[in-house]
């Protein structure tokens, strides 16, 4: 079971790394929806869980914290990237992010103890099984997300007439 959702968080984080591939920086941190999401800030945001979910909360903390870390994790910016933190910074805190959680998970058993200090009081206390339960479906959720603004910034012209069709489908509604 560790080992399968292991595996499956390994290939959502493959396919939010893809999203930037052949990318301008700009293109990478333009934000496309009205709350600001763009493909940076969605890796930048992961890295940030990894090093939580499956480092700090197992008592594992990063060796080096990333830029963005904060006392009060309120106040951190992770859902953007600020202009000096390049691409290759983000990037590279993610790789080490899901490096370190995947020894942790590798070391660790499901039922191994974890606390997780911004839950709810009452609920703090938790599992590794449930975190990488969480960091599963986290990671797929913004590898989805990742998906739309990709294809809004490569507005492929093959989607047109199919989009075209939804939207008279959809206007019969009006």
């Amino acid at each position: 079971m560790k080992d399968e959702l292991l595996k499956t968080l390994q290939g959502s984080r493959a396919v939010m790394l893809g999203k930037l591939d052949g990318l301008s920086e700009y293109n990478r941190r333009r934000p496309l929806t009205p709350s600001g999401t763009n493909l940076l800030g969605l890796v930048k945001h992961l890295a940030g869980m990894e090093y939580g979910y499956l480092g700090e909360s197992l008592g594992r903390p990063p060796i080096e914290r990333p830029s963005w870390f904060r006392d009060d994790p309120s106040t951190e910016i992770d859902m953007w990237a600020t202009p000096d933190e390049t691409s290759e910074y983000v990037v590279h805190t993610y790789q080490q992010a899901c490096a370190h959680s995947d020894t942790t998970v590798n070391e660790l058993n499901l039922d191994s103890p974890a606390h997780v200090a911004h839950w709810a009081e009452g609920g703090q206390d938790t599992t590794l099984g449930v975190l990488l339960i969480r960091m599963v479906n986290e990671t797929a959720q913004h590898a989805g997300h990742a998906d739309i603004i990709r294809e809004l910034i490569d507005d492929d012209p093959l989607w047109h007439d199919r989009r075209n069709a939804i939207q008279q489908a959809a206007d019969h509604y009006r």
